[in-house]
């Protein structure tokens, strides 16, 4: 029999403690004896109305417990004796710790089943508990796009109904075979885009006009165009099919699209007005600068890419870090270069003019880059450059192990999320296979067409059979109202 002493709960006053009513409770196939005086303690928790429970009718015991036996006076419950360990010390120390290995949701509902409070717990648990309910808030979201995805709002109609379907064909590649073709062909188009920009700018494969400036061959600005026209109207077709069209707009990969396929019609705008217009320098320089924005469009290839995506969600969690590294390198740069411009200007051929000409020296020194275009000729110059160097180099590795645990941190989480939602559906198509194999199992030869019960009739059907041969879609009743309720229902 395991249990707490009894001198751990003595009367305040110093004296031994009082002898009151014993309750003796079985939890799991482990007694406890527990005392009247320290169960009263929490007068609203289960353990605490157990204390002349026993002149109550069987009945009404029943209600508090599983099972009693009258003869020696010991209430069983079927809980976890494990749980309960950390239950018993609310009455002993007035909060509640959770031991490791112990699922904080069924922790919950231990609590809930006897009557306690989630207050009760200590700040340390509570934190554990955030996160753990968090994580099921995700997995919920993520099985909700899931089943979104795979069969979108039942109650859609008409217009509604294309643009769901429209809108997983251009945002979701795994919903459907053409989704991931269309995919995969825009994922070429902005390959072949980036090269064609790439390549365009090699003066042997650039021809003269007719005023003698080289210019992009003709078949690379038809390529361009072609890539560009179908930028487009993937473009337009994901604004058509968008939800929220503001929220799509301001959406950053958006901007990032729409930054890529504007410079070709601004030029081609500008084009339009003729030549005498296009001679102006302003508009050459307006010009050339829209030519230099399609870089934008390698950006592009983070929409496809969940390694990319990965990446700049955990540079995203990192800006705590990444602005320690500046604010590092940026209070070295200032220092070494002004103390570099004061120990080398007194030298006659001195590469140091001023300070804010210096911090170019800094930078390149601190990052360990050393292009050589400017360094000290004098020995207390070199020792700040070595010091500088050091520094650098110290300055540039601390933040990097944080960075990079925040990087890996993320990446398993997302893996995780992932696994669990595909866990959760394919959980959810066995229970219908089970259920909907319940509705045959029982019923026999002669019978009134009464289905008897079998072993699977606690499912309920969350999958049903579509039209196509082994395959199943979700059905309405796997809908939810909101992300808690969604929680809910895979935390139980």
């Amino acid at each position: 029999m395991w249990g707490i002493q009894r001198s751990r709960y003595a009367d305040c006053n110093g004296s031994d403690a009082s002898e009151e009513t014993e309750v003796v409770v079985n939890i799991g196939g482990v007694k406890q004896v527990l005392y009247e005086d320290v169960l009263s303690r929490f007068p609203e928790t289960r353990l605490a109305e157990l204390h002349g429970c026993s002149l109550r009718a069987p009945e009404d015991i029943l209600t508090l417990c599983d099972d009693y036996d009258s003869e020696t006076g010991e209430f069983y419950f079927d809980r976890d004796p494990e749980a309960f360990k950390c239950i018993i010390e609310l009455y002993y120390y007035g909060e509640i710790h959770m031991k490791r290995g112990i699922c904080p949701i069924c922790f919950m509902k231990e609590m809930e089943y006897w009557r306690i409070g989630a207050d009760c717990l200590d700040d340390c648990c509570k934190c554990h508990l955030q996160e753990v309910q968090d994580e099921l808030a995700e997995i919920a979201e993520k099985v909700r796009t899931i089943l979104v995805d795979r069969e979108g709002d039942p109650n859609a109609r008409g217009w509604q109904r294309f643009q769901v379907s429209l809108w997983r064909l251009m945002e979701k590649p795994e919903s459907s075979m053409p989704a991931r073709i269309i995919a995969i062909v825009s994922f070429v188009f902005i390959l072949i885009s980036s090269v064609v920009m790439c390549v365009g700018t090699i003066p042997d494969l650039q021809v003269e006009d007719a005023e003698g400036t080289l210019t992009e061959h003709p078949v690379l600005e038809m390529i361009e165009t072609v890539c560009i026209g179908w930028f487009t109207i993937e473009y337009i077709m994901r604004l058509m099919s968008a939800p929220n069209k503001l929220k799509f707009v301001l959406a950053f990969m958006n901007i990032i699209d729409f930054m890529a396929i504007m410079p070709f019609y601004v030029v081609l705008v500008l084009t339009s007005f003729g030549a005498g217009m296009m001679e102006l320098a302003n508009v050459q320089q307006a010009v050339q600068a829209l030519r230099i924005m399609r870089i934008a469009r390698i950006f592009k290839l983070a929409r496809h890419s969940s390694g990319l995506q990965t990446l700049t969600s955990a540079l995203k969690s990192s800006f705590k870090e990444l602005g320690l590294l500046l604010m590092y390198m940026g209070v070295g740069v200032f220092l070494f270069s002004a103390l570099g411009y004061t120990m080398e200007q007194n030298h006659p051929e001195t590469l140091f003019t001023s300070i804010p000409q210096s911090f170019w020296w800094a930078v390149i020194t601190m990052t360990t880059v050393g292009y050589g275009d400017v360094y000290p000729k004098t020995t207390l110059g070199r020792c700040n450059a070595a010091i500088s160097f050091l520094c650098g180099v110290i300055a540039i590795a601390l933040p990097i192990h944080p960075i990079i645990n925040n990087f890996v941190l993320f990446y398993n989480k997302q893996q995780v999320l992932e696994t669990a939602a595909k866990h959760e559906i394919e959980l959810m198509a066995l229970r219908s296979c089970e259920s909907e194999h319940s509705l045959t199992c029982g019923s026999g030869e002669g019978s009134s067409g009464a289905v008897r019960p079998c072993h699977s009739d606690a499912f309920l059907p969350l999958m049903r059979e579509s039209r196509a041969p082994g395959v199943r879609t979700t059905s309405t009743d796997t809908s939810f109202e909101s992300t808690a309720e969604a929680a809910d229902f895979f935390s139980s």
